[in-house]
């Protein structure tokens, strides 16, 4: 059964910088993609980055230039850079992985979320 672990999260002021890591007893080659959702009170879930397994990276447009994602093969471990973190980046943050079946029928996993709060 694959589990995904976050870790990192935190309290941070505006214009500081966390980083969050998500462990996962799968092999990160065997995922087509795994990355960053985040979900803030009375919001869905978005998308925030996603990596594949062949290293090519998409950003969301609200976070573009100030979080960057990455990934440890060795360790299994993707990463979420964030830096110059707002008030509204404030949410839990879930680490996903996915995989494309049969008739390209998706399956996802999900981490149980890390609370990330920029406040002054």
């Amino acid at each position: 059964q694959v589990q995904l672990v976050e870790s990192g999260g935190g309290l941070v002021q505006p214009g500081g910088s966390l980083r969050l890591s998500c462990a996962t007893s799968g092999r990160i080659s065997s995922f087509n993609a795994m990355g960053w959702y985040r979900q803030a009170p009375g919001k869905q879930r978005e998308l925030v980055a996603a990596i594949t397994s062949d290293g090519n990276s998409n950003i969301a447009d609200s976070v573009k230039g100030r979080f960057t994602i990455s990934r440890d093969n060795a360790k299994n471990t993707v990463f979420l850079q964030m830096n110059s973190l707002k008030p509204e980046d404030t949410a839990v943050y879930y680490c996903n992985a996915f995989v494309l079946g049969t008739l390209n029928i998706r399956r996802d996993y999900w981490g149980q979320g890390t609370q990330v709060t920029v406040s002054s």
